[in-house]
């Protein structure tokens, strides 16, 4: 696809073709509205807002001021709550918090997955307890 036509598509999308995508190279910039378009834009099995309050975690990880303000708005925009925003951070910032943890004390990974799904059997099987 020429890259005029992807700018149309955008234009048509959003409003405008914000710069920072005008600065990709032809082939990214085809590439990029794709999937965004096909993927992030479109209703899919995960809810939009879902797939913004996603992309609000990970851009709290990656430290992206730039997705941080996007994904926010783009999260509101399909009726997130600024509690759910909130939530969505603490996730991201909970993961992370994790992550950096284990990793760093190179907990065996073999251990770490019988563990955890040990746990989401007993959980599991406790909340059908409960259920009964």
């Amino acid at each position: 696809m020429d890259v005029r036509d992807t700018y149309r598509e955008i234009e048509q999308a959003l409003g405008q073709v914000p710069e920072w995508i005008k600065q990709m190279p032809e082939g990214g910039a085809n590439g990029f509205w794709g999937m965004a378009r096909d993927f992030w834009l479109a209703e899919t099995k995960i809810p939009n807002k879902y797939k913004e309050l996603i992309g609000l975690a990970v851009s709290g990880a990656t430290r992206c001021k730039y997705c941080a303000l996007f994904h926010t708005e783009a999260a509101r925009l399909f009726g997130a709550s600024d509690e759910e925003i909130s939530e969505a951070s603490f996730m991201g910032a909970l993961t992370m918090m994790g992550s950096t943890f284990i990793n760093a004390q190179q907990i065996d990974y073999e251990q770490f997955q019988q563990e955890t799904l040990s746990i989401v059997r007993y959980v599991k099987d406790h909340s059908q307890a409960k259920a009964a």
